[in-house]
C-alpha cells in the first residue's frame, strides 16, 4: 500500500441495487431489513461494499448475483449519491444500480435465505437514508429510456402476449396506454415477433404469444450507427 494521497480524507465506496421485477400487473422492487448498524431493522435496498479489487460495475454485479442467483442480468448505473450526511455511520458514497429481472426466474428460497422480499412500487416504504431517492431516480431512468430501447422484456418471460407487455409498460410509465394505439405500434417493430403459439392460461379466448428477438434487435442497433 502506497502512502499517496495520505493529507486527504478517505471514504467508503457502495453499491445499492434497485431491483425491479413485474407481477401480476403490478411493478415491484426487491427489498429487505438493514442487518447492520446504523438502520438496523429499517427497510432498505439490497447493497454492498465495493472492495478493493473490483470496480463499481464488478461490486454491483457480484451483489446482484449473491441476491438473485441469476447472470446477465439488465443493469445499469442510475446516480451517484454523495452526501456527506447521507450515511450516519461513515462517510459512505454509493453509486446506485437498477436491474430488472423476470419474478418467475428467481428462486423463492434466495427471498428467505437474504430476508428480502417483493413489494409494489405504489406501496413502497421509507427507506433507509436516501434509498427512497435512489428508487425514484431509477424509475425516471426508466420512463426516459423505454421508449427507445426495448427495457420490457426483461421483465417478462420469454414468450408474452401483447396485453403483458402493456401492462409492463403501464407499470414502468405509471399511467395507462391506449391499446389500439398500443397494438398499431407494435405490429411496425421487427423485433417483437409473433409465434404460431397460444396463452390458454392467461387469456381465456387464447392470445397469440409473442417474443423478443435479441438478434434482429442488435443487428437493427447496428445498421442504424
Amino acid at each position: 500500500m502506497t502512502t499517496f494521497y495520505s493529507e486527504h480524507s478517505k471514504a467508503y465506496v457502495s453499491v445499492d441495487c434497485i431491483i425491479f421485477g413485474f407481477d401480476e400487473g403490478h411493478l415491484r422492487i426487491l427489498i429487505g431489513k438493514r442487518q447492520m448498524d446504523p438502520g438496523r431493522g429499517e427497510w432498505s435496498l439490497y447493497g454492498g461494499f465495493v472492495n478493493h479489487n473490483e470496480s463499481v460495475d464488478e461490486a454491483a454485479s457480484r451483489v446482484l448475483y449473491e441476491l438473485t442467483g441469476i447472470k446477465n442480468i439488465y443493469m445499469k448505473q442510475v446516480h451517484t449519491f454523495g452526501a456527506v450526511d447521507r450515511d450516519p455511520g461513515e462517510r459512505v458514497i454509493s453509486v446506485a444500480y437498477c436491474a430488472l429481472i423476470n419474478v418467475k426466474d428467481y428462486d423463492q428460497s434466495l427471498l428467505e435465505e437474504h430476508e428480502v422480499q417483493w413489494v409494489d412500487l405504489e406501496k413502497l416504504p421509507k427507506l433507509y437514508s436516501d434509498h427512497n431517492k435512489m428508487v425514484n431516480k431509477a424509475i425516471t431512468m426508466l420512463r426516459r429510456r423505454i421508449n427507445t430501447e426495448p427495457l420490457s422484456f426483461n421483465l417478462l418471460p420469454e414468450l408474452f402476449t401483447l396485453t403483458q407487455l402493456q401492462h409492463v409498460n403501464e407499470a414502468i410509465l405509471g399511467e395507462e396506454i391506449d391499446k389500439r394505439n398500443f397494438r398499431k405500434k407494435i405490429k411496425t417493430i421487427d423485433f417483437i415477433e409473433k409465434t404460431d403459439l397460444i396463452d390458454k392460461e392467461t387469456s381465456k379466448r387464447g392470445a397469440a404469444l409473442y417474443r423478443f428477438n435479441k438478434t434482429m434487435y442488435r443487428e437493427e442497433s447496428v445498421s442504424k450507427l
